[in-house]
């Protein structure tokens, strides 16, 4: 069964329940969260998806994460996503909310940040390999790898803000 989405206006407020799918097929905004994951020596997780997922199947990813689903916050969808994802109960701090232009539909990405262990326990079904990355090891792999959209500009953003608060 496809799971279901609160429908949302260009204001982030909910106007109806629909189906991911649904959302999708019709460019209707719904909402995603993310996050970026710091290790405790400040490196980045990056996985690769695995090659039988419906969206964006062996792409890499510098992002965890899902579509929020009906009646959760942008922090408590982050949260469920790194557990099912990566095996990690963390509470992940939302950054901000924009309206991402790029994947399959538009939506609205709720960019999260959560520093954990090194050591996570991927979900094979959705994480075919993982590493951990330095921010210049990452920005090179982003120009030889394929990425996912929404990594590319979940992180150019991410980078933005966190020059923005130091």
């Amino acid at each position: 069964m496809d799971e279901l989405v609160e429908r949302v206006d260009g204001q982030d407020r909910v106007v109806g329940v629909v189906s991911r799918r649904q959302a999708t097929r019709e460019g209707w905004l719904h909402r995603v969260a993310v996050t970026v994951c710091r290790g405790d020596r400040g490196r980045i997780l990056v996985h690769r998806r695995s090659e039988h997922l419906s969206r964006f199947p062996g792409l890499y990813e510098v992002v965890v994460g899902g579509a929020v689903n009906v009646g959760e916050s942008y922090e408590q969808a982050a949260a469920r996503e790194l557990a099912e994802e990566l095996g990690i109960r963390v509470l992940p701090r939302l950054l901000f909310t924009f309206i991402n232009r790029s994947g399959l539909s538009l939506h609205w990405l709720g960019v999260h940040e959560a520093v954990m262990p090194d050591a996570v326990a991927p979900d094979p079904d959705e994480v075919a390999w993982h590493g951990w990355l330095t921010e210049p090891e990452l920005r090179s792999a982003m120009l030889e790898w394929r990425f996912t959209p929404d990594s590319h500009e979940a992180f150019s953003r991410y980078l933005t803000f966190r020059i923005a608060q130091s």
